[in-house]
């Protein structure tokens, strides 16, 4: 009989995985990832978490050992699998692209027609220099990548990029962008019955945290005479809270809003005569 709880592979290490443990933590599941755990059933909601390879998640999950799983999109567009992407999960934002020596005269991807490149993602690459018209030589190579044209293996490289920090370090100048990448939740389509009714409580759960990430929850006090200024700036979910303080003339307004915007918005705020301005964190945020 088929394991009724659903299981989730994420990485036993890299860049994404304190990142996805995390989320699963924000969506309250709890589940011990101790040092060395390969397997962990979270104690508070039906889910089995996987540790495994970035590279391994895409095949366990075609191959049905795993029902979801957090990759980098990369991953997913190098693979190629039959698999389906159902969140984008707004972490470790990243881009591959195309760097070459500082010395190197680069004008345009034509340049590289006939140089060797060096890669981890020969799939995406591939496809990018035939969209250009450009045939060039690919090594590919797992690891260290940036390294190559150092010790005279390529000419020039495609990596994952994140600061530019390493590119820097190796004396290399990114001059393409091939593709933007982020973490993205997989799933093989095969869930159904009790397991499809788990994913939906967890893909619930998932954009509620993402909400929250995206917002935040703004309070303040006000003249009454100025409530009509300080409402337009302040559209919410619907509309601002609007509460009479103790003192006389004055209110207390509540509001969300975008976590990009809410500098800009609590500036304009403070100009329109708000006072007390208190910005906090969302930790879940229900639509």
């Amino acid at each position: 009989m088929r394991d009724t709880n659903l299981k989730i592979a994420i990485q036993k290490s890299g860049r994404l995985s304190q990142a996805s443990i995390d989320l699963l933590r924000k969506c309250d599941i709890g589940f011990d990832n101790g040092l060395g755990k390969l397997r962990s059933v979270a104690h508070n909601f039906p889910l089995e978490i996987l540790f495994l390879r970035d590279d391994d998640i895409p095949q366990y999950i075609e191959d049905g050992v795993a029902d979801i799983g957090i990759v980098g999109e990369n991953l997913l567009a190098e693979n190629e699998s039959n698999i389906n992407e159902l969140e984008k999960l707004g972490f470790g934002r990243c881009r591959l692209a195309l760097a070459v020596p500082k010395s190197f005269e680069y004008r345009t991807i034509q340049d590289l027609a006939g140089r060797r490149i060096a890669t981890s993602y020969p799939g995406i690459l591939g496809r990018f220099l035939e969209s250009n018209s450009v045939t060039s030589d690919i090594h590919t190579i797992s690891g260290s990548v940036e390294i190559a044209p150092g010790i005279g293996l390529a000419d020039a490289i495609c990596d994952l990029v994140s600061s530019g920090n390493t590119l820097f370090t190796n004396g290399l100048t990114e001059v393409e962008t091939v593709m933007e990448s982020e973490a993205v939740l997989i799933s093989n389509g095969n869930t159904e019955g009790r397991l499809q009714i788990i994913l939906d409580s967890l893909l619930f759960r998932i954009r509620s945290v993402l909400a929250a990430t995206q917002n935040k929850y703004i309070l303040l006090n006000a003249p009454n005479e100025k409530l009509d200024a300080i409402e337009r700036l302040l559209p919410g979910m619907k509309s601002p809270t609007v509460m009479p303080l103790a003192t006389s003339g004055w209110s207390s307004v509540h509001s969300v809003i975008n976590d990009d915007e809410h500098w800009n918005v609590v500036e304009k705020l403070k100009a329109a005569g708000a006072e007390g301005i208190l910005v906090i964190a969302i930790e879940q945020m229900i639509r």
